[in-house]
């Protein structure tokens, strides 16, 4: 039997940690540390959920450590990329949570370190890597029940929590803009459900409808996208209203040319309860079914590139190529703003 691969977080101000270190604990590796600045409004739930795992007295301690093969970033956006230069010139894998990097600087740095160093620059595309009914959708997509693949449409709503948030997360420059951040999650799924290897941005925009008193934040974005292989959707938000018994009516459509796939990821409004809702239609079957149990491989894949120097978990160009992607579609949206 192997060793287990040891895992340590540095900064942990968004609460995707507790999703990136759980699944990685229950794929088989191991929490042996972690550092933040200051006390996130996280600190406290996530003391609770790891008590056994000690905090380091820097962050420097643990990139120092040689038995620390990965480092798992969830700080402030626009510090994740500074981070995970110095893990990977240190030696270590890296997952981010998204976004990885805010500036197109930022992710040059980090294309040149990755190139320099043979490290794995990975980012947790939670919306994918930690929802089974997108397990799912792959599985059925690469059966062929759907035929080809032209279009996907992602919706990516979310609730604001105003109450909970941290100065940060009002602030352009330190999120990186609502498309950099949470649209990314959508990018990724068109270019992996239409095969795409590049795409095209047509149409980007991003407004401040409900926020006034907080013009750092952007509360709507959208993008069409279109490759050689299909076109896409996007819309992203923080509209999610307090009914709403979860976070966002998280929604991804699949459209190919002999049928189509509709996921309800986080909840069915007004429909079953639990989440991970799979409609599919095409010539033969017309039915919905539940998804919960399909598994997230991500987390496993991802040890084994690790152990094996491999790219099964998710290609290292897909990344990159996300990432610029996001970029550019919050450039084209911020210019038709000024």
């Amino acid at each position: 039997m192997t060793n287990p691969v040891k895992f340590a977080a540095i900064g942990i101000d968004h609460r995707h940690i507790f999703g990136m270190a759980q699944n990685l604990i229950d794929a088989g590796a191991e929490f042996v540390g972690w550092w933040t600045e200051g006390t996130p409004n996280t600190a406290e739930g996530f003391i609770k959920r790891f008590p056994d795992v000690p905090k380091a007295a820097s962050a420097e301690a643990l990139l120092e450590d040689p038995s620390i093969e990965l480092v798992l970033l969830s700080g402030i956006p626009v510090d994740r990329a500074g981070w995970a230069v110095q893990a990977m010139k240190a030696g270590k894998d890296v997952m981010s949570d998204k976004p990885g990097c805010t500036t197109v600087d930022q992710l040059d740095e980090i294309r040149a370190c990755v190139a320099e160093t043979g490290r794995i620059w990975s980012i947790n595309f939670s919306e994918r890597f930690e929802v089974p009914a997108v397990t799912k959708a792959a599985e059925l997509v690469a059966q062929g029940l759907i035929g080809k693949v032209v279009q996907t449409v992602g919706l990516g709503p979310h609730r604001l929590n105003r109450e909970t948030r941290p100065d940060w997360f009002f602030d352009r420059e330190a999120y990186g803009g609502i498309i950099t951040d949470i649209a990314s999650h959508q990018i990724d799924q068109f270019l992996f459900f239409t095969g795409s290897d590049d795409a095209e941005v047509s149409m980007a925009s991003v407004g401040n409808f409900a926020n006034s008193d907080d013009p750092g934040l952007q509360d709507f974005g959208e993008i069409a996208m279109r490759s050689d292989q299909g076109h896409g959707y996007i819309r992203v938000d923080w509209f999610t209203p307090d009914a709403l018994p979860t976070w966002g009516d998280g929604r991804l459509t699949i459209l190919g040319t002999e049928g189509y796939i509709e996921l309800r990821k986080y909840t069915d409004v007004c429909g079953d309860a639990g989440t991970d809702h799979v409609v599919l239609v095409n010539g033969d079957r017309c039915e919905k079914f539940s998804a919960a149990d399909a598994g997230l491989p991500y987390f496993s894949n991802l040890i084994e590139d690790i152990k094996g120097r491999s790219e099964t978990a998710m290609p290292q160009a897909h990344v990159f190529k996300v990432c610029e992607l996001a970029l550019e579609a919050q450039a084209m949206a911020e210019a038709r703003l000024k």
